[in-house]
């Protein structure tokens, strides 16, 4: 194993999404995979059932422990509820200068469960986002952050650079909510923008997505690879991921972590 990083994020009952699908996600990618757990969900397939949020002291406690003894070569932020755990990550994430920092914005959950206050959402963009090296969200995560419609590849174009202005130095804007033949995702940074497609997938079997791409992106920085290799990885890595998705649950089912079949070639 090599590359330790540090996921902060809510648990996923299901196994989908969440710290479960973080540290599958890791360690299929040979890197080592540490949490520090905002919340407790009961959710599956099917939608999010309950949430239990971790009291922000005893979040620090678990950030600390982690960060004093075995070291962080790169942190993943995914579910953080609301202001105040907010404030605890960004607190925790000023101790660790110089280490990449991966932001999934979570927002809601696949099913439509809110798991970001609203009032929080002001807050994140402020507070967290300048703290990142690479910003995840998806575009309806986007369209929150960035106060606008994104309804087309050039809309998509256009948001990725405004959120460069909340002090992100790279923006991965991922398409797959666009209604489009192929899937595209933008990479955004001062020196221009990087296109990313791949075919489209047409499967209900999406649970963790997000969750998953973003801390393989991680696992690459992690890792020491250059930014936009670690996104190409990681979006093989999903793709085989949903191709082989076991079918498991009535609804949105998870993706097959274990797939790393070529993983590796840059030149896939």
């Amino acid at each position: 194993m090599k590359g330790r990083v540090l996921i902060i994020a809510g648990s996923d009952s299901g196994g989908g999404a969440g710290i479960q699908a973080d540290i599958k996600a890791v360690t299929a990618l040979a890197g080592f995979a540490m949490t520090a757990i905002t919340a407790l969900t009961a959710q599956n397939t099917l939608g999010v059932q309950g949430v239990f949020p971790v009291p922000v002291n005893f979040l620090r406690l678990q950030i600390r422990s982690v960060v004093d003894d075995l070291g962080v070569d790169a942190v993943k932020t995914g579910m953080l509820g609301d202001v105040a755990t907010i404030d605890a990550v960004v607190e925790e994430l000023a101790r660790l200068p110089g280490v990449p920092v991966v932001i999934d914005p979570v927002m809601v959950a696949k099913g439509g469960h809110k798991l970001l206050a609203d009032e929080a959402v002001d807050h994140l963009r402020r507070t967290l986002l300048p703290r990142a090296t690479v910003l995840t969200p998806n575009l309806p995560e986007a369209e929150l952050l960035a106060g606008r419609t994104i309804a087309t590849e050039a809309d998509m174009r256009q948001a990725a650079l405004a959120l460069l202005g909340f002090g992100v130095p790279a923006v991965l804007l991922k398409g797959g909510h666009l209604d489009s033949a192929d899937v595209l995702d933008l990479l955004a940074t001062a020196e221009g923008v990087v296109e990313f497609r791949s075919q489209r997938l047409h499967t209900r079997h999406t649970h963790g997505t997000g969750c998953t791409l973003a801390s393989a992106i991680a696992a690459g920085l992690a890792q020491g690879m250059a930014l936009v290799d670690a996104i190409a990885r990681a979006r093989r890595y999903v793709h085989r991921a949903i191709a082989s998705a076991p079918g498991y649950g009535a609804g949105h089912g998870p993706l097959d972590h274990a797939n790393t079949v070529d993983v590796t070639r840059l030149d896939a």
